[in-house]
């Protein structure tokens, strides 16, 4: 019995993966890098983040969907 060679999938495929290029479009890197900015404005400010005061929100949305659910309005 004899064993099947290994065949490559994609005869066009570079051998080397090293000169493999990958282009990504503008905002791949352009998002991140914003979110990363302002995420560090904040710890480096924590001034400006001001803590909600009050009803928590996920309170709120839960009611007013029970509202809705309901026909009701308080």
């Amino acid at each position: 019995m004899s064993a099947r060679s290994h065949t490559q999938r994609d005869p066009g495929a570079p051998k080397d993966s090293a000169s493999v290029e990958i282009q990504l479009p503008w905002w791949a890197i352009a998002l991140p890098a914003i979110a990363f900015a302002t995420l560090l404005l904040l710890i480096l400010n924590p001034a400006d983040a001001h803590a909600a005061s009050g009803e928590p929100v996920v309170t709120h949305m839960l009611e007013r969907i029970r509202e809705t659910v309901s026909g009701t309005t308080l």
